[in-house]
């Protein structure tokens, strides 16, 4: 298992395309490893850095925080009533990487993935009561279907779902692993592993409503920010990359393009990264950056 907590992701452009004032105040609503958190804090001066994570591991795993570094443990959903109660009311930066650290992925207890034995847990928040093993034990078959249609993408997920409903209870990654394939060898063509990864990020998304956060977040940030702040979205799967786009487009989560009498496009956001991807040479030494897409736009 890999001691690195996360290696974050297309850093440097997503640094500069938050276009950081010295004495501005910023957001970054997934900590996870700090590593954009403390890059956008060597930017400033005067200015305050937020840093939010559901994890609580993630804020107890900082050391050497400075006076103007305030960590928080909370769902990014929840930014709104934070900053309200932190008196804060504009922002001139966002930042939200949206990818799931190493350091989930590769602890076997937190049940992630399926590379390894654990717990089937998947929770983000660890003190949320529903874990990945509560839904494929309690939900119905048209309940796991659309689960794994929706969050999964899978045009199998029917069949799928019928066939953890057979294998109950589950109690494991490799439970589950076996009731799909019939073996936890790991030993599986790329198809298979390729609709293993597509079944655990659905569960994923379900137990941690990870797109309904992600609406509620981006309601709050569009309010927040302050004319000319920027907000920075890394995506890693068409989901919620189809969210950001239509949002940081039209301004409104159904991503309708709404026009005034003369044709122009009413929107609050100018775009200024409309899906930048990593290197090739980042992706050679961080494969995990494949997937990645950076979104940026700029309030009016």
């Amino acid at each position: 298992m890999s001691s690195v907590y996360h290696i974050p992701a297309m850093l440097n452009e997503t640094i500069q395309a938050l276009n950081i004032r010295p004495d501005g105040i910023y957001v970054d609503v997934t900590l996870g490893g700090g590593g954009h958190s403390r890059e956008i804090l060597k930017h400033l001066t005067s200015g305050t850095l937020y840093s939010l994570d559901q994890d609580n591991e993630a804020i107890n795993n900082q050391t050497n925080i400075p006076d103007n570094w305030k960590l928080i443990h909370t769902n990014f959903r929840y930014l709104a009533n934070f900053m309200d109660y932190l008196g804060v009311a504009q922002i001139d930066g966002l930042l939200a990487d949206l990818g799931v650290s190493f350091h989930h992925f590769d602890e076997a207890e937190r049940g992630f993935s399926f590379r390894f034995n654990g717990p089937l847990d998947m929770r983000m928040n660890q003190q949320a009561t529903q874990t990945a093993a509560d839904i494929v034990n309690t939900y119905s078959e048209e309940d796991l279907t659309r689960v794994l249609a929706l969050y999964g993408e899978l045009k199998n997920a029917k069949p799928l779902a019928r066939k953890i409903i057979n294998a109950r209870p589950i109690i494991t990654t490799w439970d589950l692993l076996k009731a799909l394939t019939g073996d936890t060898t790991l030993e599986l063509d790329p198809f298979r592993k390729k609709e293993l990864t597509c079944v655990f990020q659905a569960l994923r998304i379900e137990v941690n409503d990870e797109l309904g956060a992600l609406r509620d977040m981006l309601l709050a940030a569009r309010e927040l920010l302050a004319p000319q702040g920027r907000i920075a979205i890394l995506t890693y799967h068409s989901l919620e990359d189809r969210i950001v786009k239509n949002f940081l487009r039209s301004g409104n989560l159904d991503g309708t393009i709404e026009k005034d009498f003369y044709g122009n496009i009413l929107t609050p956001f100018t775009l200024i990264e409309k899906g930048l991807t990593a290197s090739d040479e980042e992706v050679e030494r961080n494969p995990r950056a494949r997937s990645a897409k950076l979104r940026v736009a700029e309030k009016i």
